[in-house]
């Protein structure tokens, strides 16, 4: 395809105008591989910095999607209402599957049932509504009991629509265009979107049995990250958790690294109540440099859509400024929701059965696997992440006995070379079989 016939407008916003053109009409076809940047900037005679500008606004429209060193490649627009790597999760959504490991939800069985926080609320406001636009982002008394088990002091705390909406308006506020942010190596597909969607360079950090490597860490610091984007326990797709130790390991790599104090640590707890390690946070060391955001959709429900979030005090009042000019702030009746759940002994109760019951899951299905010989360690929460000889081998030979898993390869910053690669496994839908589903995976692991 000779592009310098086709592309009149040489800019950025014209040379991506005039290939989204072609992707839409098919003559660019879903999973081709892009010419590189410096073939097309040699062919259209313009800088390779103008062709960038070009991919970046192609990837931002969901049209493409780069892969590291293999390569840039033409996005499929079915579901084009999502992003890129969770379109790459969607994938083979429509084929029934007898078990599906891929989905990443609670157990609907666990979740605790919310008719009697809503009677009680009804019962209490009796059709009351809130009296100001301009009221409090947090309701006092939920404030009260958020602080009273928090990691550390925040210096301010809110609600937000859950994890993912409290992490866009902070990254939002940070990150832009050319921006480096640190974050782990496998990590949740969003965080790339999302950063993808910013203009953000990805700097991938290893993670182990405890999270976030230290001299990962350290070593990327060099590169000049503005923000370092973390999960402290049931690390989605690993399941590993921070432990007091590594979180104090790596505050103390900030603190001595000449550009650790100018860096913002957000951190993802997103499984919360539903996980067996405490609540860690580099905030009990540098209060002053980390946003804390603890979700309640694994624990209480995703439909909530309810997340709490901490914040140094004056980013805080930049994103509660901001969420005024949107939707303004949570519904303070799922607040009083959520302060209800969140007192119920009952609840209470029901959320330590669920946490218990994943614990099972882990621990169960982690050991039918190694049984097999297939390697695979019990993590925290609802998610495994399991090592395979062939990525494309095990998917095709778990599909054929009924069983989806999620690729491995969008949970990483850059797509591994086959063979290898891993599965993450979520447990939601494991409520029993845990032999037969351990020994399914373990054999799919050691496919070629």
């Amino acid at each position: 395809m000779d592009l310098a016939e086709l592309v009149t407008d040489r800019t950025p916003a014209g040379i991506a105008a005039t290939l989204a053109r072609l992707i839409r009409s098919g003559e660019i076809a879903a999973d081709e591989r892009m010419p590189t940047v410096r073939d097309v900037a040699a062919q259209l005679r313009v800088s390779p910095g103008t062709v960038s500008g070009a991919w970046h606004a192609l990837a931002e429209a969901g049209l493409v999607r780069t892969r590291g060193r293999a390569g840039t490649f033409v996005l499929s627009q079915r579901s084009t209402w999502l992003p890129p790597r969770y379109r790459d999760l969607a994938a083979g959504d429509q084929v029934p599957y007898r078990i599906d490991l891929s989905s990443g939800t609670p157990d609907p069985q666990l979740l605790p049932p919310l008719g009697v926080a809503f009677a009680r609320l009804a019962r209490r406001t009796q059709g009351a509504t809130t009296s100001s636009y301009l009221g409090p982002a947090l309701i006092a008394p939920l404030e009260r009991r958020l602080r009273a088990d928090w990691p550390f002091v925040p210096e301010a705390l809110t609600v937000v629509d859950g994890a993912m909406d409290g992490l866009s308006r902070v990254l939002e506020l940070r990150v832009s265009l050319g921006s480096r942010v640190a974050v782990e190596n496998p990590s949740f597909p969003p965080f790339y979107d999302l950063l993808d969607h910013l203009g953000a360079q990805t700097l991938g950090v290893d993670v182990d049995e405890h999270g976030m490597r230290p001299d990962g860490l350290a070593r990327v610091l060099d590169d000049g990250p503005g923000v370092v984007l973390l999960q402290p326990r049931a690390h989605n797709p690993t399941g590993a958790s921070l432990t007091a130790a590594r979180a104090a390991e790596l505050a103390d790599v900030l603190r001595r690294h000449p550009r650790g104090r100018d860096v913002l640590v957000v951190e993802d707890d997103h499984s919360g109540s539903i996980c067996q390690a405490p609540d860690v946070s580099l905030g009990t060391h540098l209060p002053d440099q980390v946003v804390h955001v603890r979700s309640f959709s694994k624990s209480h429900g995703p439909d909530l859509r309810i997340a709490a979030m901490s914040a140094p005090a004056d980013l805080m009042r930049d994103v509660v400024a901001r969420r005024m000019l949107g939707p303004g702030w949570t519904s303070r009746m799922l607040q009083e929701v959520l302060l209800e759940l969140l007192t119920d002994s009952t609840v209470r109760e029901s959320v330590a059965q669920a946490r218990n019951a994943y614990a099972l899951r882990q621990r169960e299905v982690a050991r039918a696997v190694r049984a097999t010989g297939a390697e695979l360690r019990a993590g925290d929460g609802i998610n495994m992440w399991l090592p395979v000889t062939d990525e494309r081998a095990a998917t095709v030979h778990l599909a054929a006995l009924g069983i989806r898993c999620a690729p491995g390869a969008p949970f990483t910053t850059s797509t591994p070379n086959p063979p290898g690669g891993h599965l993450r496994i979520s447990l939601g839908q494991v409520r029993h079989g845990y032999e037969e589903v351990g020994t399914a995976l373990g054999v799919a692991a050691q496919q070629r």
